[in-house]
């Protein structure tokens, strides 16, 4: 297996610390607000790398973090008149709810900050007594200048970084470039050596990875946008505090874009997920984003969504078929090239397209593709209820049918039972025309013993 290391910017051999062990950090929410497109791509992209090295038989301990004291939660605490705990924890029910309705699985760990602050004091100590770090009037900084590495992972020389950087009306920094540990903060803020304070939101991610998989790490992920300065900062102070490398293979996933801007709360042009999920199912928004491999920027649009839909319904409409539970999968083309495109930097998209071949061949009845089809798209998260209609599709499909029939339809169910009751008073005219009418409008009918159920074409 293969990763793109963004420490090193080349693509590596992936080798665990331990034998067949992983240990596996990604930076969570800030709970402040609705969770977006963007952090759904993010959450889904680790969750896809998550569920395929259990499947190549790796033992993970998956961790991603819960940010609930930052500087947006307190401001949103004060204007809505709340304690920020409260803040946080509705939040944080929202995330966890948004993460579930895109079927991404829960991680194995998932830390909160507030419950992690004596081992953020306790990295800071340290620092501050090997000389990296600095108390200042209450607060306390990392002396960046004392870390020659630093600026490695995002590429920016120290002279560069310079330039663009400034001293802040009450800050007491040495240096301009410094960052802060901790931020004196009488009115939310907690006790510490001191005074009383709140963590900076660097020093949270490298304390909650150093308590729960220790000092050096194998894979620590999050958006590219979080390079510099967060993990830029991370390396800095975990590298300084433990005297050990902290990382051995740094992932990035690429922004969603809309108009070519990255979507960020802060430029106010980003979609909720809950507002996604009105008109798209989660298969859907998971396709989108694996239709396009993990390190590139995606481009959110209508139409990409629309063609996603599409892919769906054609993989999960796929004829199916009793599943082979002693079929030996490990033996068949369709596997071995679905690993090597995962194998190769998580190419979803080249493992998709083995998914494709997989649903023409179940509809041509080759008897182990359901059963492989099925495996492997579980794998990438797709689960396998049928495809639905979104309500906007739902609208016209029985716009259509009631069109065609000259009678008011409001359920699929009441186009059914109207060719129920036709078929029983032997109108096979009107059946036939129910039949062509729901054809003309992308559905077909199957008639079993059991009823009459419905499917996309």
């Amino acid at each position: 297996m293969r990763l793109h290391n963004s420490y090193t910017n080349q693509i590596e051999q992936f080798e665990t610390l331990e034998p067949n062990k992983v240990k596996m950090y990604v930076c969570g929410p800030t709970v402040y607000d609705n969770a977006h497109l963007g952090h759904a791509r993010c959450y889904i992209t680790w969750d896809i790398l998550y569920r395929y090295l259990k499947f190549r038989g790796y033992d993970v301990t998956y961790c991603r973090n819960v940010t609930d004291v930052d500087d947006k939660i307190l401001k949103k605490a004060e204007a809505e008149n709340k304690t920020p705990e409260e803040v946080s924890k509705y939040w944080y029910e929202k995330f966890s709810d948004s993460m579930k309705a895109l079927n991404n699985l829960k991680p194995d760990i998932e830390p909160f900050a507030t419950k992690t602050l004596g081992e953020m004091i306790s990295i800071i100590k340290d620092l501050i007594n090997k000389g990296y770090a600095y108390e200042a009037n209450g607060d306390v900084y990392f002396r960046v200048k004392k870390f020659p590495k630093y600026g490695y992972l995002s590429k920016q020389p120290i002279d560069q970084l310079e330039s663009g950087a400034r001293i802040e009306v009450g800050e007491h920094k040495e240096d301009p470039l410094d960052f802060a540990l901790w931020k004196k903060d009488e009115k939310f803020g907690y006790n510490s050596p001191w005074g009383v304070g709140r963590p900076g939101w660097h020093i949270e991610c490298s304390a909650m990875s150093r308590k729960y998989l220790g000092k050096t790490i194998d894979i620590h992920a999050g958006g590219a946008d979080l390079i510099f300065p967060h993990h830029e900062n991370e390396i800095a102070q975990s590298e300084c505090a433990n005297g050990c490398q902290f990382v051995k293979y740094w992932l990035h996933n690429g922004f969603v874009t809309i108009n070519k801007e990255k979507m960020s709360k802060s430029l106010g042009n980003f979609l909720t997920i809950d507002d996604l999920l009105k008109n798209y199912d989660a298969n859907t928004i998971r396709f989108f984003i694996l239709t396009n491999h993990y390190r590139m920027p995606v481009e959110f649009s209508d139409e990409a969504l629309l063609a996603a839909s599409n892919g769906v319904k054609r993989m999960l409409n796929a004829k199916r078929s009793n599943l082979n539970e002693s079929l030996d999968i490990t033996e068949l083309k369709e596997y071995q090239d679905f690993v090597n495109a995962m194998d190769d930097d998580l190419n979803t998209s080249k493992a998709l397209a083995v998914l494709f071949d997989l649903a023409n061949k179940a509809n041509k009845d080759v008897d182990y593709a359901y059963t492989l089809l099925y495996k492997l798209a579980s794998i990438l998260g797709f689960t396998f209820e049928k495809a639905a209609l979104s309500a906007d599709e739902l609208k016209k499909v029985l716009s259509l049918v009631s069109s065609e029939l000259g009678e008011n339809f409001n359920t699929m169910e009441d186009i059914i039972e109207k060719r129920k009751l036709a078929r029983a008073e032997k109108n096979w005219e009107l059946a036939d025309k129910i039949r062509i009418g729901l054809d003309k409008a992308g559905i077909i009918l199957k008639d079993s013993k059991e009823g009459t159920v419905w499917e996309l074409k």
